[in-house]
């Protein structure tokens, strides 16, 4: 099965220990967003 570019990414990070994720969902970010929903080995912090 492929994977999204944005399953590349919290794959990419999650190799780098990364525990957190700041950001502000909206526009091009969304399938970040959406992956990151699906995966909740990130935390997600809402920002403004």
């Amino acid at each position: 099965m492929k994977m999204s570019g944005a399953e590349m990414l919290l794959e990419s990070l999650k190799r780098e220990n990364v525990q957190h994720i700041f950001g502000y969902p909206g526009g091009v970010v969304l399938p970040i967003f959406d992956a990151l929903f699906k995966d909740p080995s990130l935390q997600v912090v809402l920002t403004r």
